[in-house]
C-alpha cells in the first residue's frame, strides 16, 4: 500500500536530526551449526553499549523469503515500496556517478570478469582489480568500441571491478534479461527481450558482449564482462515532497549516491578513496546543521560477505564499531543502524535473512537486548518489522507526523 498520500497530509516541521545508519549486508551466518555470526562474532564494545540504551528488532527489508538486491533494500528503507517504484542497477549508476543520462537512453550496470578458455567465468570480479585499472581498461573500450550497428556506446568507471555502459540510439527497450549468471563454472548468459520493443538492445547487448570478449582477449584477468540491471531513466517522488524533510546522502560508492539522488536527498561530497571511512564523518560533521535527515552508507560489510571472508566481514563491523563514538558526538536526535540486506560470507551471496535494527530515539519502551546482533535483536521490543516500515517510525519518533484520523 502506498502511503505516500498520507505522509504528505501529516507532514509537520521539527527542529530534530534523524541519522540512519545503513551496514550494507551487515546480517549473517553460522559458518557451521551453533557457531556465531559474523555480528556475534564481531567486538564491538560501543554498538553494544548503544544496544543497552537503545530499542532493537528484526527488519526484513522487502518480503519474507525475497533476496533484496540493494535497491530494492534500500528503497523500502527510505520508505517507498519496492513493488512499484521499481529501478535497474544501470539507472542507479548512472545517476550516482553524475554521467550525460538522457530520456531514451539505456543504462547498465557491469562487472569485469576473467573467463577461462572454454568461456566459462572463473571470477565474476576480476580479482577486485583496482578502480586505476579499471579505468585503464574502460578507455581500451571505449576507444575500441564507440559503437554498436547504429547505437552509441558509453563505458565509465565505476569502482573496482564495477563499469557502467549507456547506450544511446533510436529504439532501445529496457526490458532484457541479465548476462550475469551469478556464480562461476557458467558461460555468461545471453540476454534476452522481455518485450517487443527491447529486441535491439538485447541483439545490441549480446554483440557488445561478444565485441568486450575480443578487446580484452589479451588481457590477463579482465577478459570478459557480465551485464545486469538494464534501465532507462525513472523519476520518483522526493522525500522533501513526502516527508517534507531537508535529506542528505553520505556514500563513496556511485549505485548508492544514485540511489539518494533518485529521491531527492542532496549527496555530499565525501574525501577518500574506497569507503572513506574518515572521508564520511568528516562529511557528516560539516554538514550537520543543513538538513534534518542523514543517509550514512557503509559497503565494505556487504564485499567482505560476497567474497565468503567471514574475518574480514567480522573486521569491517569492528572497524565500524571504533567510529561510532564520533557519531553519537553529534548527538542525532533519532538514531537507527541497520541493513538493507544480509550478505552471510557462508553463501557468499545477499540472502532472505532479516538484519538487525537499533533504533535510538525519545519515548522508547523498556529492552532487553543487549547487542546489536541478529539473535539479540530477536529479543527486542520493536519486533519484526518490513523495510517500509522504518520510515514512519523514524518521522514520528521525530515529531514529524501528525495524528492521523479524527
Amino acid at each position: 500500500m502506498d502511503l505516500f498520500a498520507v505522509f504528505k497530509e501529516l507532514q509537520q516541521k521539527s527542529e530534530v536530526k534523524i541519522l540512519l545508519v545503513v551496514l550494507d549486508g551487515v546480517g549473517g551466518l553460522p559458518l557451521e551449526p551453533g557457531g556465531p555470526t559474523e555480528l556475534e562474532a564481531a567486538r564491538t564494545p560501543n554498538l553494544d553499549q548503544l544496544a543497552g540504551e537503545s530499542a532493537l528488532g528484526l527488519l526484513t527489508p522487502v518480503h519474507p523469503g525475497l533476496t533484496p538486491g540493494s535497491g530494492p533494500g534500500h528503497l523500502a528503507l527510505f520508505g517507498y515500496d519496492p513493488f512499484r517504484y521499481l529501478v535497474g542497477r544501470g539507472a542507479l549508476s548512472a545517476l550516482g556517478l553524475g554521467v550525460d543520462f538522457r530520456d531514451g537512453d539505456v543504462a547498465l550496470r557491469g562487472n569485469f570478469a576473467t573467463l577461462g578458455p572454454d568461456g566459462q567465468v572463473l571470477d565474476r570480479r576480476a580479482g577486485r582489480p583496482s578502480t586505476e585499472e579499471n579505468q585503464r581498461v574502460v578507455a581500451k573500450l571505449q576507444e575500441a568500441i564507440p559503437r554498436i550497428e547504429d547505437v552509441a556506446v558509453y563505458f565509465y568507471t565505476e569502482s573496482e571491478h564495477r563499469f557502467l555502459v549507456v547506450l544511446r540510439g533510436e529504439g532501445l527497450g529496457d526490458s532484457i534479461t541479465d548476462t550475469d549468471p551469478q556464480k562461476t563454472g557458467l558461460p555468461p548468459l545471453e540476454a534476452q527481450a522481455l518485450d517487443e520493443a527491447s529486441r535491439k538492445t538485447a541483439r545490441v547487448v549480446n554483440l557488445l558482449s561478444a565485441r568486450i570478449r575480443e578487446v580484452l582477449r589479451d588481457e590477463p584477468k579482465i577478459n570478459g564482462a557480465l551485464f545486469r540491471g538494464a534501465s532507462r531513466r525513472p523519476s520518483f517522488p522526493s522525500m522533501t515532497e513526502v516527508y517534507g524533510v531537508r535529506a542528505a546522502a553520505i556514500a563513496s560508492y556511485p549505485m548508492y549516491k544514485g540511489l539518494a539522488s533518485l529521491v531527492g536527498m542532496e549527496v555530499l561530497p565525501v574525501e577518500g578513496e574506497g569507503d572513506a571511512h574518515e572521508g564520511k564523518l568528516k562529511s557528516l560533521r560539516e554538514n550537520w546543521e543543513s538538513y534534518d535527515f542523514f543517509y550514512l552508507h557503509f559497503k565494505k560489510t556487504d564485499a567482505k560477505g560476497e567474497d565468503g571472508d567471514f574475518p574480514g566481514k567480522v573486521a569491517e563491523i569492528e572497524r565500524f564499531d571504533a567510529l561510532l563514538p564520533e557519531i553519537l558526538a553529534l548527538k542525532p536526535d533519532v538514531l537507527a543502524i541497520t541493513g538493507d540486506h544480509s550478505t552471510p560470507a557462508l553463501l557468499r551471496a545477499h540472502s532472505w535473512h532479516p538484519v538487525p535494527l537499533l533504533l535510538k530515539a525519545p519515548y522508547l519502551r523498556r529492552d532487553t537486548a543487549q547487542r546489536f546482533t541478529e539473535s539479540e535483536a530477536a529479543k527486542g521490543s520493536l519486533g519484526h518489522l518490513r523495510g517500509m516500515e522504518l520510515m514512519p517510525l523514524l518521522l514520528a519518533h521525530a515529531g514529524k507526523l501528525l495524528k492521523y484520523g479524527a
